[in-house]
């Protein structure tokens, strides 16, 4: 259904919808509004939701590069690198060059990183509560945002965008 035109717009101007009917909004002040949800929750652990993420990341695992821990949470080595920093800073995870490749570099949890997993163990059952939704509601959520976000790393017309 054509939006109306807004009484201001010039003559012969593109029409662009309203922001709200927008997709990639949608998702922008949904993630936004994802990050305020956690703040509470992880404060008390000390972490910022990218670092929860990585921590995530390193439960899930164990020991991981850099290089795997950056393309599982989508992460370039330039931003990953001073959130790991910290994270180690705060006694959470060692780094350590790989001794048969100097090149790279490994990340496992120290012990205190790993007790921290039970403190965070009440986290993502707060979301599911939160959010009104069924579990297979956001299953299906989450799995409809997985094949989007392929289908946009792998649309060659951005590519090198």
């Amino acid at each position: 259904m054509p939006h109306p035109q807004p009484p201001d717009r010039p003559k012969g101007a593109a029409a662009i919808p309203p922001l709200d009917d927008f997709l990639c909004f949608a998702l922008y002040a949904a993630s936004h509004a994802m990050t305020r949800f956690y703040k509470p929750l992880l404060d008390p652990l000390g972490l910022t939701y990218p670092q929860y993420l990585a921590m995530v990341a390193l439960w899930e695992k164990g020991e991981r590069t850099v290089g795997e821990l950056g393309e599982a949470l989508g992460l370039e080595s330039s931003t990953l690198t001073p959130l790991l920093k910290r994270l180690e800073a705060m006694g959470h995870v060692v780094r350590a060059r790989d001794s048969r490749d100097e090149r790279v570099v490994r990340v496992r949890l120290t012990d205190q990183g790993l007790a921290l997993r039970e403190r965070a163990a009440t986290v993502p059952g707060c979301l599911f509560a939160a959010s009104g939704l069924s579990l297979d509601e956001l299953v299906g959520l989450r799995r409809q945002l997985v094949v989007l976000r392929r289908a946009l790393e792998a649309d060659e017309t951005t590519a090198g965008a």
